[in-house]
């Protein structure tokens, strides 16, 4: 009778178990598709310890913003600007008690399993949950994913929309930045001098090549010695959802850019102002589980201001061209 007992209850914890690893985890994948986000959810609001962060920005002509017009159950609004630094260097980290209380009115603690969700338009838009996910790591959160394809994604799987705003506690949560992903200006300098870090370029080839220059940036071209790998490759054409994981690793594997050896250098990704280059930090940090690459937020805006070593930068009159053509755009 006794061995009975014990079978059986060995049963139970066998078959519990299976059916616990077979429950999709909100937090098992800093990637998370919208099919199985749905399932998870049932179409009611997540259950407490997770959080769903609308990261959209904008407003219609009717002054409505696409949180206001519909989002997903339960998730709270957090447009992407709240994340981004000073106008005049948006790239930088926000001052850390504005990181701080940002993360305590959403009611987020280090083990919060947080679901980020963006539109969907495009490539660049992932880039704003990227950025914003990046941000959430380096002030100590542990479980992160991004709603991949956003907003698009999750229409197009049926999910159910709503424009109920929830009430959240606040949380007492006291971030602290790890610095092992934040590349200082200082350290990219070191890394030009001394080759000690393969730099990675985030920006379309223009940028890259000296053809244009963002409207903050003192100068084209790029930091003397990097590599450009397009954010764009990591998506089909035209798409807003990252390709499969083999697809990335195929892709970082033309491009030369695979997981760096335990003895080997640091990646550090830049673009203009820390936004693409979160991209490439993602793919490579937590899609191909690079433990060595960091992002350095100020990039281009920041480096071309300072008058440090660059690449590509076009002569005078081409600048001047440049400027000007920038300058008629405004």
């Amino acid at each position: 009778m006794q061995r009975f007992s014990i079978a059986r209850t060995v049963a139970t914890v066998l078959a519990t178990t299976a059916v616990f690893l077979a429950t999709p985890a909100v937090h098992a994948s800093p990637l998370v598709e919208a099919q199985a986000l749905h399932a998870r959810l049932g179409g009611q609001a997540p259950a407490a310890g997770t959080r769903i962060i609308d990261i959209r920005d904008g407003k219609d002509e009717a002054g409505k913003t696409p949180y206001e017009l519909g989002h997903l159950p339960g998730a709270v609004h957090a447009p992407y600007s709240q994340w981004r630094g000073p106008k005049d260097n948006p790239g930088k980290l926000p001052e850390l008690s504005k990181l701080a209380q940002l993360i305590q009115r959403l009611g987020l603690e280090r083990d919060t399993d947080v679901v980020l969700v963006y539109e969907g338009k495009d490539a660049t838009d992932f880039g704003a949950a990227a950025r914003v996910y990046w941000t959430l790591k380096t002030a100590g959160l542990t479980k992160l994913s991004i709603l991949n394809g956003g907003m698009k994604a999750w229409r197009a799987a049926g999910g159910a929309v709503t424009t109920d705003v929830p009430t959240v506690q606040a949380s007492s949560y006291q971030p602290t930045i790890d610095t092992r992903l934040v590349a200082t200006r200082e350290e990219v300098e070191r890394a030009v001098a001394g080759g000690s870090a393969k730099l990675l370029d985030a920006r379309p080839a223009d940028f890259f090549e000296g053809d244009t220059r963002h409207a903050a940036a003192k100068v084209p071209g790029t930091i003397q010695g990097a590599k450009n790998v397009d954010n764009a490759v990591w998506f089909a054409k035209g798409g807003s959802a990252l390709l499969p994981a083999a697809d990335v690793k195929r892709i970082a594997q033309q491009h030369g850019i695979a997981p760096a050896a335990a003895d080997g250098p640091e990646t550090v990704s830049f673009c203009n102002t820390g936004h693409w280059a979160a991209t490439n930090w993602f793919v490579l940090s937590e899609v191909l589980g690079d433990r060595k690459v960091k992002m350095y937020p100020e990039s281009m805006v920041e480096w071309s201001r300072a008058g440090l070593p660059m690449s590509n930068v076009p002569n005078r009159l081409k600048q001047l061209l440049i400027d000007m053509k920038l300058s008629s755009a405004k």
